[in-house]
């Protein structure tokens, strides 16, 4: 099989053919249709954070494909039948976070393709416990984003308790933030998405996003303010300074809810208006299985719509430039149905 690798953190992915993985007691190995692009992965690649995954390694937590191969023990799950394997690779099960229902805090977890090889290969394997079956009427193509950029939003929402006739800031319309502006319209809040870009700003309108807000020449604060200020914001763009920008238009009793993960800066908190505004600060990572599975049922539904484009895995370096430039609408999926 191909694989795309990190051989060492910082450098350009190799494609490399590599053997079919085995699946042990309790695995699958999966024939990938599609992988999506999801920022992680570049961070992963280039080892950003303090916590270090360790080359070579496959990185990818968005795959989407066919089980091929079942190991001992797997009876839920049959040959044919199409799965997603999300960044939750595995979790204990067992401690106070799992049984609990936020296993995503479970401090025995082993992450795809950061601390396991991932979705950036025709084949891979998976806990066949965490391989998320998907919805027959659900591409591959449309569930690869759904897998990681879809049940992080969808998580972060749940964790704001955005309720209808709220006003929820969405800053960063891109790959996470086009399906954010999507769940906080179902669930009936009114919409502000902030971006930099004219295309972004564009596509959070035509997906329902009631007031646009372009962050190089408008104040986000003031204007969120305008509108009585954000009962929640949902942070997505990679820069500490636009979490500050949204923080500032939070009304009393706000949260600002941080999903992106800056490879480098701070969040600087006024102190005096936090506490006299009773404001909160929240991190959100990702999704349960459980969440998956509703997302999987909304889109299924028709309740949202996925903007992604193709690209081979062959061009996975270009792709990461692409992303790094600003230049992608929303997600990136390789095509990995055809060999990539």
């Amino acid at each position: 099989m191909k694989a795309a690798v990190v051989r060492r953190l910082g450098e350009p992915l190799v494609i490399e053919e590599r053997p079919d993985p085995e699946p042990g007691p309790g695995q699958v190995r999966v024939r990938l249709e599609a992988s999506g692009l999801c920022h992680t992965d570049i961070h992963a690649a280039h080892g950003d954070w303090p916590v270090r995954p360790d080359p070579p390694f496959v990185p990818g937590h968005e795959g989407v494909g066919l089980v091929e191969s079942l190991g001992a023990g797997v009876t839920h799950l049959a040959v044919g039948q199409r799965v997603a394997v999300p960044w939750l690779g595995k979790a204990c099960g067992r401690c106070e976070h799992c049984l609990s229902g936020w296993e995503t805090l479970c401090e025995q977890q082993i992450n795809t393709g950061y601390g396991c090889d991932g979705g950036y290969a025709e084949k891979m394997l998976a806990w066949a416990d965490f391989a998320q079956p998907v919805p027959e009427n659900i591409s591959a193509f449309e569930a690869a984003p759904l897998t990681c950029a879809g049940v992080t939003t969808y998580k972060a929402l749940k964790v704001a308790q955005v309720r209808p006739a709220q006003l929820v800031a969405v800053s960063g319309i891109g790959g996470l933030g086009h399906l954010a502006v999507q769940y906080a319209k179902i669930a009936g809040a009114t919409v502000a998405a902030v971006d930099v870009t004219d295309d972004k700003l564009d596509l959070a309108a035509e997906l329902g996003a009631d007031i646009v807000i372009d962050a190089r020449s408008q104040d986000v604060g003031a204007e969120l303010k305008k509108h009585g200020g954000a009962h929640a914001a949902i942070a997505l763009a990679v820069t500490p300074a636009a979490f500050e920008a949204v923080n500032s238009g939070l009304r009393r009793g706000g949260k600002l809810v941080m999903v992106a993960l800056p490879a480098h800066g701070a969040l600087r908190v006024p102190i005096f208006d936090t506490v006299l505004n009773g404001t909160s600060v929240i991190g959100s990572i990702v999704g349960t299985r459980q969440d998956l599975a509703e997302v999987f049922q909304l889109h299924a539904a028709g309740r949202t719509k996925v903007i992604y484009e193709t690209r081979p895995l062959s061009a996975v370096n270009e792709s990461i430039d692409e992303v790094l430039r600003g230049d992608v609408k929303a997600r990136i999926v390789f095509d990995l149905g055809a060999g990539g």
